[in-house]
């Protein structure tokens, strides 16, 4: 192996196959440390990681390179081109033994980042997509379509097949059941009628002290409290209006006075100052009044025409249906 001082100068072997044009060789013979022969065979051994680069000194390359140049200074270009492409691949490679080694790690690390980034990006512009559309009107929620039909799908999970006379006969099983059953009958309320009340205030105008009294003072007693329920309610309501009646019926005889001071106010009444009716004309008058009051419509009209009514004239004397009057 030739000592790297003896080859850096011009004695360089040029090419075993010398000649042609003058002499000049076709391909450079190297005698480097680790590696003699030709250029081209340095280069196939390094393409193919047949020869170690990292052994070969990239210096004595190229002076031995220059050397072969300067030497053989009637080459062809074409040959100065080639050898020029052979050595430029050789210190390529060889510098890619010189640099370091990249970072495997800080690669894998800027890919993830650049990748984190761009969903990062898309899932901004989904955000901002999802916003525009959840405030747009939404078919079926916001706005309907004309004329879109039903999209009514019937499931039958009960398995059952029946047909009419079975459909008929458990339709008449059912109606036997619902008739076994017991209906609810509320029971009855007795309200306090309008003849109940004629015939209390009847007794009850002698017995009142003088001066005015207030209607509830002619009430039934076993009347219930307020408050207690919705029939209590009803049959206390139903008690004042027939009292009421009854009064108004009385009032309009002449058998007593009312008075009512203001709207919904508590109504007063009293016994007429004068009455000379004879007991049995008052217990006549108080049944036709009663049966009056609980007849229909139809029916007082009916009797109004074929008899004439009571009625008061303008004296204030009551007119009884037998034509004479009363004082």
């Amino acid at each position: 192996m030739p000592d790297p001082a003896e080859t850096s100068g011009a004695a360089v072997p040029v090419g075993a196959d010398a000649g042609g044009d003058g002499g000049v060789p076709r391909v450079p013979l190297l005698s480097l440390d680790g590696f003699e022969g030709p250029l081209d065979l340095l280069l196939d051994l390094a393409r193919a990681q047949k020869v170690d680069l990292s052994r070969i000194s990239i210096l004595q390359l190229v002076e031995q390179y220059l050397a072969v140049v300067e030497s053989a200074r009637k080459v062809r270009l074409e040959l100065a081109a080639d050898w020029l492409v052979m050595a430029a691949w050789l210190a390529w490679l060889k510098s890619r033994l010189l640099l370091p080694a990249e970072d495997e790690l800080a690669a894998e690390g800027e890919d993830a980042a650049e990748l984190l980034q761009e969903r990062l990006i898309e899932l901004a512009c989904m955000t901002e997509l999802a916003r525009w559309l959840e405030v747009r009107p939404r078919l079926g929620r916001d706005v309907f379509a004309r004329g879109e039909s039903e999209t009514l799908i019937e499931i039958d999970r009960s398995g059952l097949a029946l047909d009419m006379p079975q459909l008929m006969r458990a339709y008449m099983a059912a109606m036997r059941r619902t008739a076994r059953k017991r209906i609810y009958a509320p029971r009855t309320i007795r309200f306090w009628t309008v003849q109940d009340a004629l015939a209390r205030l009847t007794r009850l105008l002698g017995k009142t002290p003088p001066g005015w009294n207030s209607l509830d003072a002619f009430l039934p007693e076993q009347l219930p409290e307020e408050g207690v329920g919705e029939e209590a309610m009803r049959q206390r309501r139903a008690a004042v209006a027939g009292t009421l009646i009854a009064g108004l019926e009385l009032a309009k005889s002449g058998r007593l006075e009312l008075r009512q001071d203001e709207t919904f106010g508590k109504i007063m009444l009293r016994p007429h100052e004068e009455q000379d009716v004879p007991p049995d004309e008052d217990a006549d008058y108080v049944n036709d009044a009663a049966r009056a009051s609980t007849q229909p419509k139809d029916v007082e009209a009916a009797q109004g025409s074929a008899t004439p009514a009571a009625h008061d004239d303008k004296t204030g004397r009551r007119t009884r249906r037998t034509g004479r009057e009363t004082p």
